[in-house]
């Protein structure tokens, strides 16, 4: 049976250690209490959210005023094999990184970029997790969820999900709780091309070379944890939520106040990151960004402060609550703006705040 409580600290259930109370949670192990918490939830009227690893959320120093349901299901099912292909059934609940490594383990390839990465299976498609030049969206077949419109469990396929960069269907929008996830993974002990520079720089071969599932899964997790992005209980700089800005994706005009923005403030010979998208726009790098407006690896704005390893990540190195973390990501926010005229967004969901 689902295990109920109240004043439940949501500090302890995120990466960050930062949160409130839940006024009413709910840990639920199978899929059954899972949708029949949130059922309940909904014919009571009482606003709801889901929980996994609790790694891309900031909640607010005053809690949630609703039912937390904490995903707690388990469970990995081979459902097919052919040409080459495995389909992996994922329950929501399960914890990513150790996936990954089965994976790994199992010479099945497609998601060992993405190693290291905390959180749950359940959270991969909402955010469209990516890394080191794989995302998830490349590897999933179905979300299978449950509609709480149609107070029914449904199945998305991959056109369904509606996959763009760090985005989905299910992002920004409640009327879904992820059930499980089905992966198409090759049967290959090598990996997938290589397409991240950085990467293939740190393996020793040319984007587009194959090292096997080992070295680059071994690699990715060395690069991680030289940026604080591996959880360890003895390193304050991975009190965090990951990276807390998305890459801006610039149309033209933007591109172009960029550019000119860059030269004034750097100099006319001055470059910056670019990554062209497949629709004509140009992605550029927020940590690029941030870095160039002032505002360096450990730069603190109260107890909360920019990890001393990568100035994508806000970090709670102990003392800070919510509202600092917000204050300085909002100081970030304003100064990248204020300087090259590119309006960050955050990456975590929020929860009973606002950037």
């Amino acid at each position: 049976m689902a295990v109920f409580a109240e004043d439940v600290n949501l500090a302890g259930y995120t990466t960050l250690r930062l949160g409130g109370p839940a006024r009413r949670f709910v840990e639920a192990t199978t899929e059954a209490e899972l949708v029949a918490a949130v059922r309940k939830a909904d014919d009571e009227g009482e606003p709801v959210l889901v929980l996994g690893g609790g790694s891309n959320l900031v909640v607010s120093d005053d809690g949630f005023p609703g039912t937390v349901v904490h995903v707690g299901t388990r469970g990995t099912e081979r459902v097919a094999a052919e040409g080459g292909k495995v389909l992996l059934r994922v329950q929501a609940g399960e914890d990513w990184d150790p996936f990954v490594a089965r994976c790994v383990a199992d010479g099945l390839a497609g998601v060992e970029c993405l190693s290291g990465i905390p959180g749950r299976v359940g959270a991969t498609p909402i955010q469209n997790v990516g890394a080191y030049g794989q995302d998830v969206s490349e590897t999933i077949v179905e979300v299978r969820a449950y509609d709480r419109e149609a107070r029914a469990c449904v199945v998305l396929d991959r056109d369904a999900c509606r996959f763009t960069y760090r985005h989905s269907v299910f992002k920004g929008n409640d009327r879904y709780v992820v059930l499980d996830v089905t992966y198409a993974l090759d049967e290959a002990e090598e990996s997938q091309p290589i397409a991240y520079a950085e990467l293939a720089r740190k393996l020793d071969v040319r984007p587009g070379d194959r090292v096997t599932l080992k070295e680059a899964r071994d690699a990715v997790l060395e690069l991680r944890r030289g940026k604080g992005m591996v959880l360890d209980a003895t390193d304050p700089d991975t009190r965090s939520a990951g990276s807390f800005f998305t890459n801006p994706i610039l149309d033209p005009d933007r591109l172009a106040e960029l550019e000119r923005r860059v030269a004034e403030r750097l100099g006319p010979d001055a470059t910056f990151p670019r990554y062209p998208e497949a629709d004509g726009r140009v992605k550029t790098s927020a940590a690029w960004l941030i870095d160039r407006a002032g505002f360096t690896k450990g730069h603190a704005r109260g107890p909360a402060r920019i990890s001393t390893k990568h100035t994508l990540a806000l970090t709670n190195p102990g003392g800070a609550g919510t509202a600092d973390l917000l204050a300085l990501a909002r100081e970030v926010r304003d100064g990248v703006r204020d300087a090259f005229g590119v309006e960050l967004v955050n990456e975590p969901v929020l929860v009973g705040v606002t950037l």
